[in-house]
């Protein structure tokens, strides 16, 4: 699982516009992430959007291997040329 929404959500719904792969889905009591689809933004952005946007600080990242969220974003996004992948390189991360 990459990012995973706690207690602290407020339910305001940004995070479910944001989110560029439709990982993050209305829900109750909070939203919910299909783990499958969230790519932590990889492809898109440089940092999980949903954490940007997030204004009570709900989104827990649980970081996975940069090879894991390419390969999902290739099955997500086939036919769609990643952006900004140079910013994920990790240091320390699995």
């Amino acid at each position: 699982m990459s990012v995973a929404i706690n207690n602290a959500c407020v339910k305001c719904g940004a995070c479910v516009w944001e989110c560029p792969s439709g990982a993050i889905s209305p829900g109750d009591p909070r939203p919910v992430v299909t783990a499958e689809s969230c790519t932590e933004c990889y492809g898109f952005f440089g940092e999980s959007q949903c954490v940007v946007v997030c204004p009570a600080d709900a989104i827990d990242v649980h970081a996975e291997p940069v090879e894991e969220l390419a390969r999902r974003f290739d099955v997500l996004h086939s036919g769609r040329a990643p952006q900004n992948t140079w910013i994920w390189t990790r240091v320390g991360v699995p």
